[in-house]
């Protein structure tokens, strides 16, 4: 039995309570490892070398769980003495809890739908309203699903994960819920009438799994069916068709994807006039291929019939191309160059053909967009169609546009839609294909916000500019004296890499405010400007600098910028990250003692690897849910569907450009490193917790203290790192106490 010394005394002085904690901190960790470590990144290179802290891959492994139980002691004590941390939980809870924060909603039918979460409603309130009653400053909701309760009842630690309702039928959806945040959920079917889940209705039990109606008494099912169902990845690779009234192990195969793929998947695009059944496989992260199959066969076909009796046809379109059907037209947004006739369309347009065209394998394209360097389509919500139009949001130099297209006398025409600049905007479509005469058909609505402007929802409508306010987020706190701007610092290989900074109030050059440089540089998505009422409530206004770093890897200039720095060329994004943390200190807005970086996910490996090439650049580092050693990271969890991004480390010529990166394999004994805070979540079922683990426990074996090394994890949270808002304001409030700690002092 293990036992360990009485926790410090938070009272003492920070320096007493440092030294005391690290006393504390290697007495445990020597109790709990029992093992002599080989330190350096000579030692972690070899696949033949053991590596002494594999046991922190079980997830629920006793050995491990106690480990992380009393790093989370270390961790609490110290940072939650520090004068930040109770100001800023509260802080934040009260802007993540505040009711008249802008309600997401979803329209299904007549109504628009929203998941509450306050101070009374923890794990959520499912609700819905009218477009009347949404535009009145307090909206009557109809209570739908009080989860709170549910979670009672059943005894589990419930976290919403979604509904999806038939199209033509909203009263039946399918309601999926996981258990502490996970990816993995169950499903359930719920009627809305009688506000109850149906009793012997369709019902999934806890996978990675992908559900769609195609009517009301037919699914689309992708789960865990059992040995041999599941991608080396973790997900599904076998679609079956699932009848009312019958057990899902007797629904029947209509399409399987290998074990190689990232996944098989499935959706039904369904109208009045039609319904068109799709399936098809992620070969890898980014590349798939999929066939529309001939529903009326699969209906009128013996029950005995699989896979290989139905009839498919292949959507002939690039493997790396986004497919996105809608009634007569075929939408294609291409990730490389195409050739088509005695044209090339470039990397990152948007083309439109005639779905019968495309379908018959004789596409006529239309570039509605054609990227410039200066030019994308947004990586997140970049095609929104109502009944008569498209709307395109267009990311120029990371800050947001839109265009209105319309099909008219033949040809596709543009209107430029004016909006409010220069920061993010968001369109959704509102049209509802089964309500005859909608009233909304070609509604849509539009959110703006930019770093020091609150969210504001509005309602649009094709063909005009004027727009109706529906909804504001609070003014969470004040901006009175800080400025936002876009900068650009030069990388190793002379490309310019654009970078945001928000200044405080009194803000003065010479570097003597705490600086946060955030960064992500992967799987193309993009860092475009953002409103944190938390962040300003606890890094601006107390006079800290947020750098938001938009490098190659991202989404922030399209496919190229993205391709540009992935498999073999990943270091540049590393390398940008790194340009834009010297351009802070050679232009005076930062220095050493008073940089931070932050990154999760795949940021979590960008602040990982920068951490390990320049120590010398920062005093601090919060790494969140990261992957860091990429030795082993597709064996996993979900770490095999990303090889696409990084490469594959059991191909040696691969493993050498992997290895130079990799955190956890260059980890050096005597270097001297900023000071960094782990954070992760057991119930993380996509990038595994054994990587911040082990990350900290090398550190911690080279004699590194919790004055250089800290380390949290919450129990539950999933990827997200926490499960409700209480959850998700102490984790912000522990990171930043570690950061005005560290940075705060020098």
């Amino acid at each position: 039995m293990l036992t360990l010394m009485s926790p410090p005394n938070a009272r003492l002085p920070l320096a007493a309570r440092l030294s005391r904690l690290k006393s504390f901190f290697l007495t445990t960790f020597v109790c709990l490892t029992m093992t002599t470590l080989n330190s350096g990144a000579d030692a972690q290179t070899s696949p033949a070398v053991v590596d002494p802290f594999v046991y922190m891959e079980e997830v629920m492994g006793t050995r491990a769980l106690d480990w992380v139980k009393a790093q989370n002691v270390v961790s609490n004590q110290l940072l939650t003495a520090t004068p930040t941390y109770n100001a800023d939980k509260v802080a934040v809870l009260s802007v993540l809890n505040n009711r008249d924060r802008i309600p997401d909603v979803k329209r299904r039918g007549n109504f628009f739908y929203n998941l509450l979460r306050d101070d009374q409603y923890k794990v959520g309130l499912w609700r819905r309203t009218t477009l009347g009653e949404y535009r009145k400053a307090k909206p009557q909701w109809e209570s739908i699903l009080d989860l709170d309760a549910l979670a009672k009842t059943e005894k589990e630690n419930w976290v919403w994960a979604g509904a999806n309702c038939n199209a033509s039928n909203h009263d039946q959806c399918l309601i999926s819920l996981s258990r502490g945040g996970a990816d993995a959920n169950v499903t359930r079917e719920f009627d809305l009438k009688t506000r109850q889940f149906v009793k012997d209705g369709f019902a999934l039990p806890e996978a990675k799994a992908q559900v769609d109606w195609v009517d009301a008494n037919n699914l689309l099912v992708a789960t865990d069916f059992g040995a041999g169902s599941l991608t080396k990845s973790g997900y599904p690779r076998i679609i079956k068709h699932w009848k009312r009234g019958t057990p899902l192990a007797q629904a029947r195969t209509i399409y399987e994807g290998t074990v190689e793929d990232v996944s098989a998947f499935a959706y039904v695009e369904r109208d009045p006039k039609y319904t068109r059944v799709y399936v098809g496989r992620s070969i890898d992260f980014y590349r798939s291929e999929q066939f529309l199959v001939d529903w009326a066969v699969v209906q009128k076909s013996a029950e005995t019939a699989g896979a290989a009796d139905f009839k498919y046809t292949k959507i002939q379109v690039p493997e790396d191309a986004r497919f996105s059907p809608s009634g007569e037209w075929v939408y294609l947004e291409i990730k490389s160059d195409l050739k088509h006739g005695d044209k090339t369309f470039k990397s990152g347009s948007l083309l439109v053909s005639r779905y019968d065209a495309l379908l018959a394998g004789k596409p006529q394209y239309q570039a509605v967009f054609e990227p410039t360097p200066t030019s994308s389509l947004s990586d997140s919500g970049a095609l929104d169609v109502t009944k008569n139009a498209v709307l395109l949001t267009i990311l120029e130099n990371v800050t947001s546009r839109m265009e209105e297209w319309r099909f008219a006398n033949g040809q596709w025409a543009k209107r430029n839609i004016k909006t409010p600049t220069p920061g993010s905007l968001g369109a959704a479509a509102l049209h509802d294909r089964f309500m005859e005469n909608d009233p909304l058909a070609d509604a849509y609505t539009m959110t703006y916000t930019d770093f020091l402007t609150p969210n504001s929802v509005y309602l649009g409508k094709i063909g005009s500019d004027d727009r109706e306010l529906l909804k504001s987020n609070p003014v969470f706190f004040n901006s009175e004296g800080m400025r936002s701007e876009q900068r650009f610092a030069v990388s190793k290989d002379g490309t310019r890499v654009p970078y945001f900074v928000v200044y405080p109030k009194g803000y003065k050059a010479g570097g003597s405010a705490p600086t946060l440089l955030y960064g992500y540089g992967g799987f193309q998505v993009s860092m475009a400007p953002w409103y944190s009422g938390g962040w300003g409530r606890t890094w601006y206004e107390r006079g800290g600098i947020l750098v938001v770093a938009n490098i190659r890897g991202g989404g922030e200039y399209g496919p190229t910028w993205h391709q540009s720095a992935i498999l073999e060329k990943k270091q540049r994004s590393y390398d940008d990250f790194i340009a834009v943390a010297e351009d802070l200190t050679k232009n005076g807005i930062s220095r050493k003692e008073k940089l931070g970086i932050m990154g999760g996910s795949n940021g979590g490996l960008l602040v990982g690897a920068v951490m390990m090439q320049r120590p010398d650049l920062f005093g601090a580092v919060v790494c969140s849910v990261p992957l860091l050693d990429m030795r082993n990271y597709h064996k996993l969890l979900a770490g095999n569907s990303w090889m696409a991004e990084y490469g594959d480390p059991d191909k040696p010529e691969q493993w050498a450009y992997i290895s130079k990166y990799s955190p956890y394999q260059n980890v050096k004994s005597g270097t001297k490193y900023p000071r960094v805070f782990f954070n992760t979540s057991t119930r993380d079922d996509r990038v595994h917790p054994g990587h911040a683990r082990k990350m900290a426990a090398l550190m911690m074996s080279q004699n590194r203290g919790p004055d250089q090394v800290l380390y949290y994890e919450n129990i539950e949270g999933g990827h997200g790192g926490a499960a409700n808002n209480e959850q998700r304001a102490n984790l912000t409030a522990l990171e930043m106490a570690f950061l005005w700690d560290t940075l705060g002092k020098n």
